[in-house]
């Protein structure tokens, strides 16, 4: 195998354990959003626009990630 193969296989295991992380992180996020809405109602709203911000910050996380294994993979 040479180089370029490398580069490529470790790309797409970068990317996966991202990806692993990332529904790992939102999975728990959602979970404790979801908890503290059934045990407080009335914020629910908060709760849920917290949790979003949260979700959107994760998967910017996520994004910059994979821009990252590709641009490692095609140098």
């Amino acid at each position: 195998m040479d180089n370029a193969a490398f580069a490529y296989l470790s790309a797409g295991l970068g990317v996966g354990i991202t990806v692993f992380g990332v529904g790992t992180g939102i999975g728990r996020l959602a979970a404790a959003a979801l908890e503290a809405s059934s045990r407080q109602p009335e914020n629910a709203g908060d709760i849920r626009t917290t949790m979003i911000i949260g979700a959107a910050l994760i998967e910017g996380v996520a994004l910059l990630a994979g821009v990252i294994c590709i641009l490692l993979a095609v140098k």
